[in-house]
C-alpha cells in the first residue's frame, strides 16, 4: 500500500470541492469521488443534482457509496504527509496566538499562508499544491490570518476583492452589478495603497502627539521639581524666620524674668539690712534690760545711786515708725516688656523678610554686560564690559542712533521682554550715580529727563547722601545705611521694578503697577567725575546668593 501510494500523485487524493485530501471519500454514479460532507453540502444548496466535475445531471439525488480503496489511499497519503511534515525541522507547531494549518490533523503546524479562494490556511506541506498545480496557482495567497470567512461576502458568498468608495465598504464582484451598481468601485489594492498612505500620515500625527505629550509630561515633572524646590526653600525660610522670632521672644522673656528677679533681690537685700539693724538694737536693749534688772535688786545704796544716771537713760535707737519694706511694684512691667518685644520683633521680622525676599529675587540673576554702542563718548568701559566710569575727555566715536549724547549713560547689551531678571551693581565710593531699566525706544540725544513716562524706571544718588526714586515727581528716599551694592529686580508681567541694598538685605524702593510693552534694557550712569570726588566706577558684580 505504501509503495502504491508513492506511485500516485497528490492530485488524485484531492477533493475537487474543498481542494484538500479526501475525508470519508464517496463515489457518485458518474464515477467521480468527493468528500462525503462536501458533496452532501453541495447538493443541499444546489437547485439540481449535478456532478461538480463532469456536470452530469441526475434526475434524483444519487445514493452515496463509500470508496474504500480511495479512503485507504487517502489515509495513507495523509499519514505520509504528516510524517514528512513532522520530520521537517523548518516547520513548527502553531503556538498560542499563531494561525494553525486548517488541513493538519492531530498536531496543528504553523500556517505559512492563507488562501482567499479556498478560505483556508496552510502549513508548508499543505501549501505545496498551490505552488505546483496550475489552477491553484491563480488563487490569492496572503500572510496567515484567522477568520477567513470574514473575507467573504455575506450575501453572495464571493471573495471581497473590490472596494466601493461610494459606500466605503469591501464588496465582491457580484455586488458591483447588483447592490453597488454605478458606484465608484476600485480594486482592493488601489484603495489599500491610498488608505495605507493615510495611515502613514495618521501614524505620523499620532507619533507627533505622543512626542508632544511626552514633552508635556517632562514639562509637568520639571514644574513639579521646581515647585518642590520652591516649597523646600519656603519651608527653610519660614523655619529660619520663625526660629529667629522665637529666639527673640525667648530673649525677651528671659530679660523680663531677670528684671523681676533683680528687683526682688534688691527688696530682699534691703529687708535683710533692716532686720540685721533691728536685731542689733534688740541685742543692746536686752543687755540694758539685764543691767537695769540687776541694779534694781542691789541692796547697795551707794552703787545704785552712782549707776542710776547711766542706766536710767535708754540706749540710742532708730525711730522705726516710718521705716518699712515696700513690695516691688511690677505694674506695667509685662506690658512694657511686651511692647518692647513687639518693636524688636517688628524690626527683626522686617529684616528677616527682606533677607528672604532678596534671596528669592537673586535666583533670577542674569549675566549683564555693558553695550559700547550705546555708551556716551565721555564714558570709559572695561574690556569685559563690567565696569564704567567718567573719563572727563570726550572720545571721537561714531554718532550712531543708539548712543547717548551728551548724557553720560550706557545700556546693557541684554534685553528682556518677558519673565523676571535680576542683577547687582557695586556703587561703593561714589557720590553720584543713576541705576535702573529703560525702554528700547527712549530718547538718547540731548537733555534726558528720567521718569517712567519717558521710559525710565530708576533711582539715583546726589551729593553723597541724597537718594531719590525718579518716579515723576521724584520720591525722596530715607536710607539708614549708605548702600555699597545695589540689586535691581524686574518682573515684566507683574509690572514691578525693585531696588535692594544687597549688604543690608533691605528694600530701597519699588515701582509697582508698571505697564511694559517693549524690550527693557539695564540702565547705568556713573555721572561726571566732579573733580575726582566721583571717579569710582560702577561695577556689575556677580551675584553671591545670601545664606
Amino acid at each position: 500500500m505504501s509503495a502504491a501510494s508513492c506511485l500516485l500523485s497528490e492530485e488524485q487524493f484531492l477533493c475537487s470541492i474543498c481542494l484538500d485530501v479526501f475525508t470519508d471519500p464517496v463515489t457518485i454514479p458518474c464515477g467521480h469521488n468527493f468528500c462525503k460532507n462536501c458533496i452532501t453540502q453541495h447538493w443541499d444548496v444546489s437547485v439540481q443534482f449535478q456532478c461538480p466535475m463532469c456536470k452530469k445531471v441526475f434526475e434524483r439525488r444519487p445514493k452515496l457509496h463509500v470508496n474504500t480503496f480511495i479512503s485507504e489511499m487517502a489515509a495513507q497519503f495523509r499519514k505520509s504527509a504528516q510524517m514528512k511534515a513532522s520530520s521537517c525541522p523548518d516547520q513548527q507547531c502553531a503556538k498560542p496566538g499563531e494561525v494553525p494549518c486548517d488541513v493538519c490533523t492531530g498536531t496543528k503546524l504553523k500556517a505559512l499562508k492563507s488562501c482567499l479562494v479556498c478560505l483556508a490556511s496552510y502549513c508548508e506541506t499543505h501549501l505545496e499544491p498551490h505552488q505546483r498545480i496550475t489552477g491553484l496557482k491563480k488563487h490569492t495567497l496572503i500572510d496567515p490570518v484567522e477568520n477567513l470567512e470574514d473575507r467573504m461576502c455575506k450575501e453572495h458568498d464571493g471573495p471581497l476583492q473590490l472596494f466601493c468608495k461610494t459606500d466605503q465598504m469591501c464588496v465582491c464582484l457580484l455586488c458591483t452589478v447588483l447592490d453597488h451598481k454605478s458606484h465608484d468601485i476600485v480594486p482592493l489594492k488601489e484603495e489599500y495603497e491610498g488608505k495605507k498612505a493615510e495611515l502613514g500620515k495618521t501614524e505620523a500625527e499620532i507619533q507627533q502627539k505622543i512626542q508632544e505629550r511626552q514633552l508635556k509630561i517632562q514639562e509637568i515633572k520639571h514644574s513639579v521639581e521646581l515647585s518642590k524646590e520652591y516649597a523646600d526653600r519656603e519651608i527653610a525660610d519660614s523655619v529660619r524666620v520663625f526660629t529667629a522670632l522665637m529666639q527673640s521672644v525667648e530673649r525677651g522673656q528671659a530679660e523680663l524674668i531677670e528684671t523681676i528677679e533683680e528687683k526682688q533681690k534688691t527688696t530682699e537685700k534691703q529687708a535683710e539690712g533692716f532686720i540685721k539693724e533691728l536685731e542689733q538694737e534688740i541685742s543692746e536693749l536686752m543687755k540694758r534690760t539685764a543691767e537695769v534688772e540687776q541694779l534694781s535688786r542691789t541692796e547697795d545704796h551707794l552703787h545704785l545711786l552712782q549707776s542710776f544716771p547711766s542706766l536710767n537713760t535708754p540706749p540710742h535707737t532708730k525711730d522705726w515708725t516710718e521705716v518699712s519694706v515696700h513690695r516691688s511694684s511690677y505694674e506695667g512691667t509685662v506690658r512694657r516688656a511686651v511692647a518692647q518685644l513687639e518693636e524688636t520683633l517688628r524690626k527683626e521680622m522686617e529684616k528677616l523678610l527682606a533677607d528672604v525676599e532678596l534671596k528669592r529675587v537673586q535666583q533670577y540673576a542674569v549675566d549683564v554686560t555693558l553695550d559700547p554702542d550705546t555708551a556716551s563718548p565721555y564714558l570709559i568701559l572695561s574690556d569685559d564690559g563690567k565696569q564704567v566710569n567718567h573719563g572727563d575727555v570726550k572720545k571721537n566715536l561714531p554718532e550712531n542712533p543708539e548712543r547717548f549724547s551728551p548724557c553720560t549713560c550706557v545700556l546693557g547689551k541684554q534685553s528682556f521682554s518677558s519673565g523676571r531678571f535680576y542683577y547687582e551693581v557695586q556703587v561703593k565710593g561714589k557720590t553720584k550715580w543713576d541705576l535702573g531699566v529703560a525702554r528700547g525706544s527712549i530718547n538718547r540725544k540731548g537733555k534726558i529727563t528720567l521718569s517712567p513716562k519717558n521710559g525710565f524706571w530708576t533711582i539715583w544718588l546726589r551729593n553723597g547722601n541724597e537718594y531719590k526714586a525718579l518716579a515723576g515727581p521724584a520720591v525722596l528716599l530715607s536710607l539708614k545705611v549708605k548702600p555699597q551694592k545695589v540689586g535691581v529686580f524686574v518682573d515684566y508681567e507683574e509690572g514691578l521694578v525693585s531696588f535692594y541694598d544687597v549688604d543690608a538685605a533691605a528694600l530701597i524702593y519699588s515701582y509697582t503697577g508698571c505697564t511694559f510693552t517693549e524690550k527693557l534694557y539695564p540702565y547705568f550712569s556713573p555721572c561726571p567725575n566732579d573733580g575726582g570726588k566721583n571717579s569710582a566706577p560702577l561695577i556689575i558684580s556677580p551675584v553671591n546668593h545670601t545664606d
